[in-house]
């Protein structure tokens, strides 16, 4: 893994003689933002132009480029709910309901700007093709095209930091070209395990003026699941991967 990685910024490093390959850059960041399969924490804080704050905090495990479920430990209302996402389609279970319902990417189960699409992102590379590549001084600027019309975000301008192959401002456009929302990265944390990324993404939108929203990232770290773990049925029993 050290030796592909080395070999990869090696050839980035050499510059536009080699030429830039964007898919490849795209899955490297992907790489870089966490392991193929993982567990970690969250904290989202939806702030609102009259200064008052909701907080999530929420318990999420990943496996692949195609599973990930997240289960909500904080507020208490939210307690116990779970978010499920196979491929493009995504569930939500809330336990006084007692079964899963379908939800899209583009609702959000938390409120405020996040949608569920950044709530239960899975990986770039697995929705976006690379349309461009551009060299702005100690970034790189992607220009990301959506796959299928199941992406929330049909287009995406992504800078990425040259040296750590990291993420630090993503755009969000509609089909009609219209700038949805604007994602920061910041705060790079070494998690250990090899793993060193933002630990701080904050995001705000022309169409929410006055509204911003935070996510924090803790206790990222590999860790393998059985398959059940990501379907219908096991969604009532995330608690007990904790």
């Amino acid at each position: 893994m050290a030796l592909r990685v080395l070999i990869l910024y090696l050839i980035l490093a050499a510059g536009p003689a080699w030429g830039l390959d964007g898919t490849a850059i795209l899955a490297q960041v992907d790489r870089n933002l966490a392991p193929d399969s993982y567990e970690m924490y969250r904290k989202l804080i939806n702030q609102e132009p009259d200064g008052s704050r909701k907080e999530f905090v929420l318990y999420t495990a990943k496996k692949g480029r195609e599973s990930m479920i997240a289960l909500f430990l904080a507020p208490p209302t939210d307690l116990g709910r779970t978010t499920l996402r196979l491929g493009d389609n995504m569930w939500l279970y809330i336990p006084e309901v007692g079964k899963p319902l379908r939800i899209t990417s583009l609702q959000s189960v938390v409120g405020g700007i996040f949608n569920n699409s950044d709530l239960m992102r899975l990986e770039f590379s697995a929705e976006y093709d690379v349309q461009g590549i551009e060299e702005q001084g100690e970034e790189y600027l992607l220009d990301l095209k959506a796959k299928t019309g199941a992406v929330a975000y049909d287009q995406l301008k992504m800078r990425v930091d040259r040296k750590l192959l990291l993420p630090t401002v993503i755009e969000a456009y509609a089909a009609s070209g219209l700038l949805l929302k604007t994602l920061r990265y910041k705060k790079v944390k070494d998690y250990g395990n090899g793993l060193v990324r933002p630990s701080v993404m904050e995001t705000d939108s022309p169409l929410y003026e006055g509204y911003k929203a935070v996510m924090l990232f803790a206790k990222i770290q590999p860790r393998a699941f059985p398959d059940e773990v990501f379907s219908l049925n096991y969604m009532p029993r995330v608690q007990e991967l904790r």
